[in-house]
Protein backbone atom coordinates (compact mmCIF):
# COMPACT_ATOMS: atom_id res chain seq x y z
CA UNK A 1 0.00 0.00 0.00
CA UNK A 2 1.50 3.33 -0.92
CA UNK A 3 1.35 6.59 1.61
CA UNK A 4 -0.84 9.38 0.50
CA UNK A 5 1.27 12.40 -0.83
CA UNK A 6 1.10 15.23 1.29
CA UNK A 7 1.32 18.64 -0.30
CA UNK A 8 4.41 21.03 0.29
CA UNK A 9 3.49 24.33 1.08
CA UNK A 10 5.45 27.75 1.49
CA UNK A 11 9.03 27.11 2.44
CA UNK A 12 9.20 23.72 1.97
CA UNK A 13 7.93 24.20 -2.00
CA UNK A 14 9.74 26.81 -2.88
CA UNK A 15 13.20 24.90 -1.36
CA UNK A 16 12.11 22.11 -3.56
CA UNK A 17 11.69 24.16 -6.64
CA UNK A 18 15.45 26.01 -5.86
CA UNK A 19 16.97 22.33 -5.31
CA UNK A 20 15.38 21.39 -8.60
CA UNK A 21 16.23 24.04 -10.41
CA UNK A 22 19.94 23.86 -9.44
CA UNK A 23 20.01 20.23 -10.37
CA UNK A 24 18.51 20.83 -13.94
CA UNK A 25 21.66 23.91 -14.24
CA UNK A 26 23.96 21.42 -13.15
CA UNK A 27 22.66 18.50 -15.05
CA UNK A 28 21.79 20.40 -18.29
CA UNK A 29 23.34 23.86 -18.17
CA UNK A 30 21.56 27.26 -18.69
CA UNK A 31 20.75 27.18 -21.64
CA UNK A 32 18.99 24.24 -22.26
CA UNK A 33 16.78 24.49 -18.54
CA UNK A 34 13.03 25.01 -18.90
CA UNK A 35 10.84 25.94 -16.12
CA UNK A 36 8.84 22.26 -17.27
CA UNK A 37 11.67 20.35 -16.48
CA UNK A 38 12.02 22.28 -13.15
CA UNK A 39 8.50 21.82 -12.22
CA UNK A 40 8.57 17.80 -13.33
CA UNK A 41 11.43 17.37 -10.92
CA UNK A 42 10.70 19.41 -8.10
CA UNK A 43 7.06 17.69 -8.32
CA UNK A 44 4.95 20.53 -9.35
CA UNK A 45 3.70 22.26 -11.90
CA UNK A 46 4.45 25.28 -13.93
CA UNK A 47 2.05 27.80 -12.34
CA UNK A 48 3.02 27.22 -9.03
CA UNK A 49 7.00 28.26 -10.32
CA UNK A 50 5.60 31.19 -12.49
CA UNK A 51 3.68 32.73 -9.24
CA UNK A 52 6.53 33.03 -7.36
CA UNK A 53 9.00 33.77 -10.25
CA UNK A 54 8.26 35.15 -13.31
CA UNK A 55 10.77 33.51 -15.38
CA UNK A 56 13.91 31.33 -16.01
CA UNK A 57 16.38 33.73 -15.07
CA UNK A 58 15.14 35.14 -11.90
CA UNK A 59 14.42 31.46 -10.62
CA UNK A 60 18.09 30.20 -11.63
CA UNK A 61 19.39 33.71 -9.59
CA UNK A 62 17.14 32.60 -7.14
CA UNK A 63 18.44 29.12 -6.98
CA UNK A 64 22.27 30.89 -7.36
CA UNK A 65 21.79 32.69 -4.12
CA UNK A 66 21.05 29.40 -2.24
CA UNK A 67 23.67 27.40 -3.37
CA UNK A 68 26.81 29.85 -3.00
CA UNK A 69 29.21 28.81 -0.81
CA UNK A 70 28.89 30.25 2.46
CA UNK A 71 32.31 32.03 3.80
CA UNK A 72 33.21 33.46 7.20
CA UNK A 73 33.78 37.21 7.24
CA UNK A 74 37.23 38.17 6.72
CA UNK A 75 38.80 39.21 9.96
CA UNK A 76 40.39 42.37 10.44
CA UNK A 77 44.38 41.12 9.29
CA UNK A 78 45.85 44.78 10.60
CA UNK A 79 46.65 45.78 7.09
CA UNK A 80 45.33 46.78 3.88
CA UNK A 81 46.72 44.77 1.51
CA UNK A 82 46.02 41.89 3.43
CA UNK A 83 42.28 42.78 4.20
CA UNK A 84 41.89 43.09 0.29
CA UNK A 85 43.52 40.00 -0.76
CA UNK A 86 41.37 38.18 1.66
CA UNK A 87 38.37 39.27 0.63
CA UNK A 88 39.21 39.40 -3.29
CA UNK A 89 40.11 35.47 -1.79
CA UNK A 90 36.74 35.25 -0.59
CA UNK A 91 35.39 36.32 -3.34
CA UNK A 92 37.11 34.14 -5.89
CA UNK A 93 36.55 31.19 -3.80
CA UNK A 94 32.29 32.17 -4.59
CA UNK A 95 33.04 32.84 -7.73
CA UNK A 96 35.08 29.30 -8.39
CA UNK A 97 32.03 27.58 -6.39
CA UNK A 98 29.66 28.60 -9.17
CA UNK A 99 29.01 26.90 -12.71
CA UNK A 100 30.56 29.68 -15.09
CA UNK A 101 27.77 28.45 -17.56
CA UNK A 102 25.09 29.78 -15.49
CA UNK A 103 26.56 33.16 -14.42
CA UNK A 104 27.45 33.54 -18.56
CA UNK A 105 23.72 32.77 -18.85
CA UNK A 106 22.26 35.27 -16.89
CA UNK A 107 24.05 37.20 -17.81
CA UNK A 108 23.17 36.34 -21.50
CA UNK A 109 19.60 37.57 -20.67
CA UNK A 110 20.11 40.49 -19.16
CA UNK A 111 21.68 41.94 -22.13
CA UNK A 112 18.50 40.28 -23.66
CA UNK A 113 15.79 41.58 -21.18
CA UNK A 114 15.85 45.27 -19.57
CA UNK A 115 14.04 43.22 -16.58
CA UNK A 116 16.50 40.64 -15.90
CA UNK A 117 18.92 43.05 -15.83
CA UNK A 118 17.32 45.06 -13.32
CA UNK A 119 16.70 42.25 -11.27
CA UNK A 120 20.21 41.44 -11.24
CA UNK A 121 21.28 45.13 -10.86
CA UNK A 122 18.89 45.01 -7.64
CA UNK A 123 20.60 41.89 -6.25
CA UNK A 124 23.82 43.24 -6.68
CA UNK A 125 23.14 46.70 -4.92
CA UNK A 126 21.91 44.73 -2.04
CA UNK A 127 24.56 42.37 -1.82
CA UNK A 128 26.99 42.56 1.76
CA UNK A 129 30.05 43.55 -0.09
CA UNK A 130 30.10 47.48 0.08
CA UNK A 131 29.58 47.46 3.61
CA UNK A 132 32.88 44.58 3.98
CA UNK A 133 34.84 47.12 2.07
CA UNK A 134 33.51 50.51 3.69
CA UNK A 135 34.67 48.12 6.80
CA UNK A 136 37.98 47.69 5.25
CA UNK A 137 38.58 50.84 4.35
CA UNK A 138 37.49 51.97 8.04
CA UNK A 139 39.98 50.01 10.05
CA UNK A 140 42.62 51.13 7.49
CA UNK A 141 41.74 54.64 7.98
CA UNK A 142 41.67 54.24 11.42
CA UNK A 143 45.54 52.71 11.52
CA UNK A 144 46.40 55.69 9.22
CA UNK A 145 47.27 53.74 6.38
CA UNK A 146 44.44 55.67 4.68
CA UNK A 147 42.91 58.32 4.37
CA UNK A 148 38.82 58.24 5.33
CA UNK A 149 36.63 58.23 2.37
CA UNK A 150 32.90 56.86 2.06
CA UNK A 151 33.74 54.60 -0.72
CA UNK A 152 31.07 54.87 -4.15
CA UNK A 153 28.85 51.82 -4.51
CA UNK A 154 30.77 51.64 -7.80
CA UNK A 155 33.82 51.68 -6.25
CA UNK A 156 32.99 49.35 -3.47
CA UNK A 157 31.77 46.92 -6.12
CA UNK A 158 35.30 46.69 -7.55
CA UNK A 159 36.18 43.43 -6.19
CA UNK A 160 33.70 41.47 -7.21
CA UNK A 161 33.42 43.26 -10.99
CA UNK A 162 37.53 42.47 -10.98
CA UNK A 163 36.90 38.93 -10.02
CA UNK A 164 34.10 37.97 -12.04
CA UNK A 165 35.57 39.63 -15.46
CA UNK A 166 38.95 37.42 -14.49
CA UNK A 167 37.00 34.52 -13.89
CA UNK A 168 34.81 34.92 -17.54
CA UNK A 169 37.48 35.38 -19.55
CA UNK A 170 39.94 33.50 -18.32
CA UNK A 171 37.82 30.49 -16.18
CA UNK A 172 37.60 29.61 -12.78
CA UNK A 173 39.71 29.58 -10.98
CA UNK A 174 41.21 32.62 -10.32
CA UNK A 175 44.76 31.83 -9.28
CA UNK A 176 46.15 33.89 -6.17
CA UNK A 177 48.52 35.43 -7.94
CA UNK A 178 46.15 37.00 -10.17
CA UNK A 179 44.05 38.13 -6.77
CA UNK A 180 47.30 39.57 -5.81
CA UNK A 181 47.75 41.79 -8.85
CA UNK A 182 44.30 43.06 -8.95
CA UNK A 183 44.60 44.27 -5.70
CA UNK A 184 48.13 45.34 -5.82
CA UNK A 185 48.06 47.26 -9.53
CA UNK A 186 43.93 48.14 -9.66
CA UNK A 187 42.33 48.41 -6.26
CA UNK A 188 44.70 49.63 -3.61
CA UNK A 189 45.35 52.73 -5.68
CA UNK A 190 41.36 53.22 -6.71
CA UNK A 191 41.49 53.49 -2.87
CA UNK A 192 44.31 55.86 -2.66
CA UNK A 193 43.05 57.97 -5.15
CA UNK A 194 39.57 58.63 -3.95
CA UNK A 195 41.55 59.64 -0.31
CA UNK A 196 42.33 62.39 -2.40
Amino acid sequence: MTEPKTRRRGAELEQAILDAAWAELTEVGYAALTIEAVASRAGTSKPVIYRRWPGRPELVLAAWAQQRPTIPQVTDMGDLREDLIALFSRIAFRMNGMMSETIAGVMGEAFRHPEIADALRERLRSAPLTKSVQGIVDRAAQRGELNHVEVPLRAARAPLDLVRNEAMLFGAPVSEETLVELVDQVYLPLLRGLGY
